[in-house]
């Protein structure tokens, strides 16, 4: 028996007021009281993969009730094949995320946790999300935790990451409220007795192909920006490095997913002929993101930094898969947001545990580390191996499968995208032989007293490494959960270019 998926989604944002609420100061209850709320919110997503069914491709455990009827915007929530594993991921990544934050946060406890709650309310919400205007409330809601999240509690120079954080957020918001206004204004003419706003209705709205440009390119930015997508990218790096580590851990492993998912719920399904048109130039700045970022990575010294750089790279192949506009890829591209969420929320944390200890994150400060602690460097090998692709590890499965949707599409941009993969098999292989197995120099002495990771850190980090493996050895069942729903959105797609068409020729 599944939970009602509208208390699921605000669950989270009731634990924030509670945690607030909470008549004590002391950071041990404070830290165990919001984490369990997050444990709670996962024990009660968890029963929504059993009780899918995914056969349809269409929205399951729909609820929906009037929540602005001035307008006819309604609380609609219902989960597919698109959103599912990204819902969970939320649920499953926010308990990890704040249990690794014990000895990165020292002030401010109630604040931190109501931030990550709101947070994970906010994207639950989003993924959950079959109204357009909720969708758009839920992505600015984000914005504001993280931003909090990074300004209070991030690094020396947090308050430049902040700033550009915020004014690409921002910048980049704005044209997808100028798109939403535009569509339920659109609707409303087209049928002024709407009462729903929801994707698959707007899917069908007839409008002018001028307009349907403007609208895709707003939502295009929009998106683009959260992915991030190149040129868009300068914002991440420094939001990373700046980042507490469980903030990095929900950067890289959810808020950079909003992006991707905009392209499959929005700009695929509502504007079919201009995805198409625009799949070969967004494969360029996809291309460009993938090799720049993995070249970027590779002369990094900071570690923290390297796994930015990684993780935008990755992301870019995300895009690729997407915009291959094949089934093969576009599933693809849902199983690689899905690896890369474990792979490198995994790695920020990893590379938390050696600021903790070190207070550095500079490569040529470790050395060594094998010897002294052999646990945290077989995780740290076996999560690098995920993240550059090994066979049998979750991010090969949703690697190949973008990479094989864009060979469909292009030999040539399949080529290109190959040499970014054998790019994050250097750099990470590289720094990890580095950090791991280099000598320990008179001037690391300090690396000499660090000790392995604790029963708390090995409980933090065994769903990550037990996910990892199990994504990668038992992909069918995840991939027949996404696949349907891929269908009927390339489905959409035809039908909407198909009707479009007809509207072009001559009567």
């Amino acid at each position: 028996m599944t939970a009602s998926l509208s208390l699921v989604c605000l669950l989270p944002l009731l634990g924030a007021i509670a945690t607030v609420l909470l008549p004590t100061s002391n950071p041990r209850t404070i830290r165990l009281f919001s984490t369990g709320v997050s444990a709670l919110v996962f024990l009660a997503a968890l029963p929504f993969l059993g009780a899918f069914d995914g056969a349809s491709g269409r929205l399951e455990f729909e609820e929906s009730a009037s929540w602005i009827p001035a307008i006819g915007v309604r609380f609609h929530v219902g989960l597919d094949g698109l959103s599912l594993f990204l819902f969970l991921l939320v649920a499953f990544l926010t308990p990890l995320s704040m249990a690794a934050a014990t000895r990165s946060v020292k002030s401010r406890h109630q604040e931190f946790a109501a931030c990550f709650l709101l947070l994970e309310s906010g994207l639950l919400v989003l993924f959950a999300a079959a109204d357009v205007f909720l969708f758009y409330v839920a992505w600015e809601l984000v914005v504001v935790p993280m931003f909090l999240l990074i300004g209070i509690w991030g690094g020396r120079e947090r308050q430049y990451a902040t700033q550009k954080f915020v004014l690409f957020t921002v910048a980049g918001s704005l044209p997808m409220l100028l798109a939403v206004v535009a569509l339920l204004w659109l609707r409303r003419s087209a049928d002024p007795s709407a009462t729903s706003f929801d994707f698959s209705d707007l899917a069908g709205l007839a409008v002018d192909p001028g307009t349907r440009r403007l609208l895709f390119l707003a939502f295009f930015v929009s998106f683009a920006v959260k992915v991030p997508l190149f040129p868009l990218h300068t914002w991440l790096p420094p939001a990373h490095t700046e980042a507490p580590t469980a903030g990095s851990i929900v950067l890289a492993g959810l808020l950079l997913k909003l992006g991707g998912y905009g392209f499959l719920r929005v700009s695929l399904p509502l504007f079919p002929v201009e995805a198409a048109a625009a799949a070969p130039w967004i494969a360029i700045l996809a291309l460009a993101g993938i090799l720049g970022s993995a070249l970027a990575a590779l002369v990094q010294s900071d570690l923290k930094r390297l796994v930015a750089y990684s993780s935008v790279s990755h992301m870019g192949l995300a895009v690729l898969g997407v915009f291959s506009l094949n089934a093969v890829g576009v599933a693809g591209s849902i199983y690689l947001m899905l690896g890369h969420g474990l792979t490198t929320g995994a790695l920020f944390l990893l590379v938390g545990m050696l600021h903790d200890r070190r207070h550095s994150r500079e490569i040529a400060d470790f050395g060594g580390l094998a010897r002294k602690m052999p646990l945290f460097s077989a995780a740290f090998v076996f999560v690098a191996l995920g993240s550059i692709g090994l066979p049998g590890l979750c991010g090969f499965v949703g690697e190949f499968l973008c990479l094989a949707g864009a060979f469909f599409r292009s030999k040539w941009t399949a080529a290109v995208a190959v040499a970014g993969v054998v790019l994050s098999a250097w750099y990470l292989l590289r720094a990890s032989g580095a950090t791991l197995f280099g000598p320990i120099g008179p001037e690391n002495e300090k690396n000499e007293a660090m000790r392995d990771v604790d029963s708390r850190e090995v409980l933090v980090l065994a769903p990550f490494v037990a996910m990892i493996l199990v994504l990668g050895v038992a992909s069918k069942p995840v991939l027949a959960r996404i696949e349907p729903a891929v269908s009927v959105l390339l489905e959409t797609m035809r039908d909407g270019s198909e009707r479009a068409a007809s509207l072009r020729s001559p009567r």
